[in-house]
Parts: C-alpha cells; sequence; structure tokens
C-alpha cells in the first residue's frame, strides 16, 4: 500500500468520523419525534427523491402523508427539516434569518459567478447592498419604467405579427430564458432591454461605481431571467388550455383599451385590472418558479412547532406545498381558479399569517433574503401578457400531451424525451 493510497483512505475515515460525532453528540430535541419517509440510503438519506426533474409526487406524497412539518435524512445521516408550517417558515425565513442562512456552495457559486453581489453575500454586507438596490424596485420607479416595458413587448408584438402574416408557422416555440429580450422570446427580430442605473452611497464602493453597478445588474439579470421566464410561460401555456379563462382576460383588457382610445396602460390602470391580477396571482400561486429554497442553520436554533425541535442541519421550504396546503387554500387548492382572487380569501389562509412578502404566498419567499424585485416581476407579467392576449390567440400544440414541466431549481417545461426546455403553443391572430 503506497503512501498516497494510505493518506486518503485516512482522510476519507477522519470526515466521515467527524460526520458520525457531530451526528450522535450534536443536540437534537423533537426532531426523532416527527413523521417523515424513510431513509433508502445513510449515503443520500433522501436527497434524491427531493431534488430531480420528477419529484413532483414525491413531494405530494410526504405533504399529504406526514403534514406541514416533516423529518427527512440528509446525506450522511445528516437530519433535515421540511416545512410548509407557517410558523416554522416564520422563524427559519424572517425571525432568525441569521441563523438558517443560504448553503456555502449557493454562495461560492454565485461568488465565482457574479462576484460579491446580493446572492454570495451574508449578513450586514448583504444587508448594505440590499438597501442600496430596494429604491430601484420601488413602486416610483416601476411608474417610470412602464413605457419601456411597453415599448419592448410592442416590438414583440410586431415581430409576431409579421411572422403571421407573411404566412408563418402557427405553432410557436416559447423560449422560457429569452423574455427579458423582449421579441427573441418567440424568436422574432429586434431587441432593447430597460436600464437601471444603481448610485451607492458607500464611500468605498462610491470609488468605483460603474464595478459596483455591472456586479449587481448581473447578478439581478440572471436571478430575473429563468424566474420570470418560467412564469411567463407557464402563464401563456394555462391559458392555451384554458381557452374560456383567455377569452375572459381578453375582452377586460380590449375594454379597458376602448377606454383609453387604445393608448398603453399606465402604471396605475395596469395593475387595477383585477381579472389580469387574479390570472397572475393564481398561476404564481399554483406553478411558482422556484418550489422549494433550503437554509443550513449555521448554529443551534429552535424551531417552534407542537414540539420545538432543535439540533438541524438543513431545512427545506416546500414553497410547492405552502402555496396550496388545503387546510388554508380549501378543498380546491389544487386547481388553477382565477376566480379565487375576485372573492374574499379563506379565514384560515389570513389568520395564518403566512411570512411571504407577497399576497399570502410564499412564491417570493419572505425576510432579508426574500426576491427584491417582485413588484418588477409582476409589473413585467402583468404588461407582457396584456399586449399578448389582446392581439394573439393561444391554443395547445399538437405534442401539448407530451409537455412535462420539470421540478428543478427554477421549474422548466421539456416535450417528451428531449431534455432541452422548449414549450411548443398554438398562435394566431385576434380575429
Amino acid at each position: 500500500m503506497t503512501a498516497t493510497s494510505l493518506n486518503w483512505q485516512l482522510g476519507v475515515i477522519a470526515i466521515l468520523a467527524v460526520i458520525l460525532l457531530r451526528r450522535f453528540f450534536r443536540r437534537k430535541y423533537g426532531l426523532d419525534n416527527l413523521p417523515g419517509p424513510v431513509s433508502p440510503s445513510w449515503l443520500t438519506g433522501n436527497f434524491l427523491q427531493l431534488f430531480n426533474p420528477y419529484a413532483w409526487k414525491f413531494h405530494e406524497s410526504i405533504a399529504k402523508t406526514y403534514g406541514s412539518a416533516v423529518r427527512i435524512h440528509g446525506p450522511f445521516g445528516a437530519n433535515g427539516l421540511y416545512i410548509f408550517d407557517s410558523k416554522a417558515m416564520h422563524t427559519v425565513l424572517v425571525k432568525n434569518q441569521d441563523i438558517f442562512e443560504e448553503n456555502d456552495g449557493f454562495l461560492l457559486t454565485n461568488l465565482l459567478l457574479f462576484g460579491d453581489g446580493l446572492l454570495s453575500t451574508l449578513g450586514h454586507r448583504h444587508r448594505k447592498q440590499r438597501k442600496m438596490l430596494t429604491p430601484v424596485f420601488s413602486s416610483a420607479h416601476m411608474r417610470d419604467m412602464i413605457p419601456t416595458f411597453f415599448e419592448v413587448t410592442h416590438k414583440l408584438e410586431n415581430g409576431l405579427k409579421s411572422r403571421l402574416q407573411s404566412g408563418g408557422p402557427q405553432i410557436q416555440e416559447v423560449r422560457r430564458h429569452s423574455f427579458l429580450d423582449g421579441p427573441h422570446c418567440f424568436g422574432a427580430d429586434g431587441a432593447s432591454r430597460p436600464r437601471i442605473l444603481v448610485r451607492s452611497s458607500d464611500n468605498e464602493e462610491s470609488a468605483h461605481p460603474y464595478s459596483r453597478t455591472i456586479k449587481e445588474l448581473v447578478t439581478l439579470t440572471f436571478a430575473a431571467m429563468d424566474t420570470t421566464s418560467s412564469a411567463m410561460a407557464r402563464l401563456l401555456h394555462l391559458l392555451s388550455r384554458h381557452p374560456e379563462v383567455q377569452e375572459k382576460l381578453r375582452q377586460e383588457i380590449i375594454e379597458a383599451k376602448r377606454q383609453k382610445d387604445g393608448q398603453d396602460f399606465s402604471y396605475d390602470e395596469l395593475v387595477a385590472l383585477p381579472y389580469l391580477d387574479a390570472v397572475c396571482r393564481e398561476t404564481l400561486r399554483l406553478y411558482s418558479p422556484a418550489p422549494i429554497v433550503d437554509r443550513i442553520a449555521r448554529q443551534d436554533a429552535v424551531v417552534p412547532l407542537l414540539k420545538p425541535i432543535t439540533g438541524l442541519d438543513v431545512v427545506m421550504v416546500s414553497i410547492f406545498n405552502a402555496n396550496k396546503n388545503p387546510d388554508l387554500w380549501g378543498k380546491d387548492a389544487d386547481e388553477w381558479k382565477p376566480e379565487r382572487w375576485l372573492s374574499p380569501l379563506p379565514e384560515a389562509l389570513l389568520e395564518a399569517r403566512i411570512p411571504g412578502v407577497y399576497s399570502h404566498l410564499m412564491t417570493f419567499i419572505g425576510g432579508g433574503r426574500s426576491c427584491i424585485g417582485f413588484k418588477f416581476s409582476q409589473l413585467e407579467m402583468k404588461v407582457v401578457i396584456s399586449v399578448l392576449v389582446e392581439n394573439f390567440k393561444f391554443s395547445p400544440s399538437a405534442r401539448d400531451s407530451e409537455i412535462l414541466w420539470q421540478m428543478n431549481g427554477v421549474t422548466a417545461p421539456i416535450v417528451g424525451k428531449d431534455n432541452h426546455p422548449q414549450l411548443p403553443i398554438g398562435i394566431s391572430l385576434v380575429d
């Protein structure tokens, strides 16, 4: 046996010993009494069941079987907690957010890709960066940006009309990753992006304002591209499958535009359209682009359930199950029903005090790491959908039955066995 081989084996034994000692000697209370699925492997725990593109059924089954607080097994025997209990989510994401933080792999990856931006920092530095960026996403700034949103979307509209009028294909592929490119999301020509200027009052950063601005813009663009594009692609897919909803939405938009002599909506006019708002909210409720987030416990802390829990390694917050909890949303929680937002919401939901920043939902999570651009995302969705639905009809393609939305970090549609994200959809001009 060579010295190198011996050192490697001793190293592996040392690592395993540390993990085992941590498992057996770390204080843990209550976790063993929680119900949860059996671990199929000490090496991987339940992680391969939780994190794979086809994990939807597993997430549904553990929620139905074990409730809103579930014990899960992590790799190497680590202790994990899977939650969509409102009080537990508040503790993890809001009250003790400095204890339950992003995992080191997430932080390091974003640091390498984008520098020390909003997605790669913790604590005071993260709070300072977020404070600097918050004014960019204020309602006042959104009002100023809406003409740019419409300008970009009309280029998409014109590109699509040109294709259809020239005899182009009636089945278009929605490019999930490209909605922020405006016209490119259906392969049409032309491009334009809104520009954002970020100013920092920090002396250190002010010495190199463009460097800081570029880092944050790259971070925000990356964070927004996949999630917002996924949400809009999902919404178009749903409208193609629900023509009655599509037609009702179209009539609301056409009538509102008629009262303005065909002019684009202002910010206040757009957000005041009740059915458009209901359609967007219901899509973000039932089909959150990011179905789950995880947090690492950086020190011992208590998670308040019926019996307090300590001794955790990882906590997983199920956005997917929180947004369709039948105890809060009712027996029809699994159904896509925009009309639910046109009536008072269930009393049980209001009393639960869901800690999300948006409309009793966890789609944009909550606390200091909630989505800073959730107003921007909603506005972008409403502008794009209002223009497209007014001018085009959407219908299922011949391959609609083969479309599967994968449960990735950000949900993505595929067709059949082809794992490349794609969403073929029928499109025609409104008569």
